[in-house]
């Protein structure tokens, strides 16, 4: 387990995937990714979903899950399937207008990072992918991540870049999208066989040389 000091937030956890492969010394290590789950749910759902992906992917990736830091503040929904708790990694109000806790829930992924990582990438899942979407442009404009190592790719699962000009962006995030980063990411939208994901995958790491 890791602690955090903030006041208001609840303890981490990590959490590890792992499938059986065959004993093998001259295998390259495996690509750290930093996993980060969707609103108002937790590292253990989203570990739940991705440990339905098939082992010919799973062994070649090292995935550590992240608890957001802050308690629902709603009703989730997904309190039919999994269990509490929940969490957030940030709030906004309804017409996404104004953020609160955005710069604490980056403090907190950085804290976990400095003290579990080095992490190779990022993938997100819903509110975690809006998050992983701006890191990249959050790490160049030095707003946000600045203590780690920048990150080298993103896995992006039903995201998107936060809504800008028809809505508002958190202080941090404001220019994350206005200027291209070289951070190859692979987005998925909607379902997606598994023979379809093992074949992007492998390309996508190949590609990026991992």
């Amino acid at each position: 387990m890791l602690g955090h000091s903030y006041p208001c937030f609840q303890t981490g956890l990590r959490f590890k995937l792992t499938a059986m492969a065959p004993e093998n010394h001259l295998k390259p290590k495996n690509p750290r990714i930093l996993c980060l789950h969707g609103f108002r749910t937790s590292g253990r759902i989203l570990q739940a979903g991705i440990g339905k992906w098939p082992d010919t992917i799973l062994r070649d990736l090292d995935l550590d899950f992240l608890d957001a830091p802050f308690p629902a503040t709603g009703k989730s929904d997904v309190e039919r399937f999994f269990d509490p708790p929940y969490y957030e990694w940030y709030q906004a109000n309804k017409g996404f207008k104004e953020y609160r806790n955005f710069e604490e829930c980056l403090a907190y992924i950085e804290d976990y990072m400095l003290k579990n990582g080095p992490f190779d990438g990022l993938l997100g899942f819903s509110q975690g992918a809006f998050l992983t979407a701006a890191i990249p442009g959050m790490q160049e404009q030095g707003t946000a991540l600045t203590k780690v190592p920048k990150v080298k790719f993103l896995v992006i699962i039903s995201g998107a870049k936060f809504p800008g000009l028809m809505f508002g962006e958190p202080k941090a995030a404001v220019n994350a999208f206005s200027s291209p980063v070289r951070c190859p990411s692979l987005h998925f939208i909607g379902k997606t066989v598994n023979t379809s994901l093992r074949i992007f995958l492998t390309r996508f790491l190949g590609y990026i040389g991992i």
